[in-house]
């Protein structure tokens, strides 16, 4: 009973500290505040990075201990290598001499942790089953989004490339605004002849239909999943708190 208190207070411990590392990122990108409280931000960079690296080193002893598991277990998982992603920042200037082009490159590399939280919150580990239940709708979606951006490329670019050769100079040229056409977003450049507006429209209005094709699918399993979670658990007659059937 001790032993699962005390996990989930260092879980809980873990998590506050994940949020509080990227709310430290967010704020040091306020020049003002970065020179005003730069102390602050290095005493907390330098706990968090203890607190991680023990954490890390942990990791790798408990999965060297488990039966059929090695180091290389943990090491070379996807949270392995998230967590040596999160700390590597922090130790690799002071091994490797760097330029302040890679070491800004090496710093923004923190904003990683945030993907830590995906151990320790129930909502991450919900989206993460989601997407792996889903993977293969999305891949279908995925496939049939790579076949409309090669015909709709292709076919602005016969359309267009006489009248803005400079524009469309190539159907890879023409990738950038099939892109912007079909997830709705924009793209700078835009048709001016009238084949080309035509199927500038007709190519807005089935990307506003794709779009919502992935979005369909996740939303659709979760709320599956919601429901699956609410029929497996059971309401305390004493407290009226939810709980999870055995």
């Amino acid at each position: 009973m001790r032993y699962k208190k005390l996990n989930i207070f260092l879980e809980k411990f873990i998590y506050s500290l994940i949020v509080l590392n990227v709310v430290c990122l967010i704020l040091e990108s306020f020049k003002v505040l970065r020179i005003d409280h730069q102390n602050l931000f290095e005493t907390i960079e330098i706990f968090s990075i203890g607190v991680f690296t023990v954490e890390f080193f942990v990791r790798l002893i408990i999965a060297e201990k488990q039966e059929n598991k090695s180091w290389r277990t943990y090491f070379f998982s996807g949270y392995g290598l998230l967590d040596l992603l999160s700390i590597l920042p922090f130790y690799l200037p002071l091994i490797f001499p760097f330029d302040l082009r890679m070491l800004r490159v090496l710093r923004l590399l923190r904003i990683v942790r945030i993907f830590k939280l995906g151990r320790y919150s129930k909502s991450f580990k919900t989206i993460n089953l989601i997407l792996k239940e889903t993977k293969p709708e999305l891949l279908i979606t995925a496939f049939i989004a790579f076949i409309l951006i090669i015909l709709s490329s292709t076919f602005i670019f016969y359309a267009e490339n006489e009248a803005q050769p400079d524009k469309f100079s190539s159907i890879i040229e023409a990738l950038w605004w099939s892109l912007g056409t079909l997830t709705t977003v924009g793209a700078d450049v835009s048709p001016i002849t009238p084949l080309g507006k035509f199927l500038s429209a007709l190519i807005g209005v089935i990307g506003i239909g794709f779009v919502a094709l992935p979005t369909g699918i996740i939303s659709s399993a979760l709320i599956d999943k919601v429901k699956q979670d609410r029929e497996n658990c059971h309401e305390c007659p004493h407290c009226g708190l939810r709980a999870k059937e055995d």
